[in-house]
């Protein structure tokens, strides 16, 4: 998990640089809820004396929450997590669909299943787009070593659709 320190020191500059502000600075794409999960978890702990620092997980078990009221999602969706873990969720990390489309997080974990859907969907997509791409600097790939294949092949399209969306434009890069 080397890849997280760099991370955190960047949204740590700019907190000290009085520029962090919302959108997505790393994608982690995990193959496997599970996984992803997993890693949620990590966040949670190394995030909790950071609450300058937002996180989120979309995957498929992510809330869509309230698009009219974003705070009653969250509630909502706190109620959820608290009741399987027996806590309330941290204040830094984004529990529902709609929120995160409002207020895209620093650090974004997905499965590229998801991300597939997330770049189709317009109300997703602004996650990426518009005034939030500017800031995207690190996308972790987990288990890299498993997309080989024609598996490979969709997941590296996949990465040139989302370079599209974020920066605009395909290059032979």
């Amino acid at each position: 998990e080397c890849f997280f320190i760099p991370i955190i020191n960047e949204l740590l500059n700019e907190y000290d640089q009085n520029i962090l502000c919302p959108g997505v600075r790393a994608l982690l794409i995990y193959p496997m809820n599970a996984l992803a999960n997993d890693q949620i978890g990590r966040l949670r702990e190394s995030l909790k004396n950071l609450p300058q620092i937002t996180f989120g997980r979309y995957i498929g078990e992510t809330p869509d929450g309230n698009r009219l009221n974003i705070q009653k999602g969250r509630a909502d969706a706190n109620e959820f997590y608290k009741t399987t873990n027996g806590e309330d969720a941290l204040p830094n990390e984004f529990l529902t669909r709609a929120e995160m489309e409002a207020t895209p997080p620093h650090i974004l974990v997905t499965n590229y299943a998801m991300l597939e859907y997330m770049l189709l969907r317009s109300t997703s997509q602004k996650i990426f787009k518009g005034n939030y791409s500017k800031y995207f600097k690190f996308l972790v790939l987990d288990e890299a070593h498993t997309y080989k294949g024609a598996h490979g092949t969709e997941v590296a399209m996949l990465i040139r659709r989302l370079k599209e969306a974020v920066f605009g434009r395909i290059d032979n890069c």
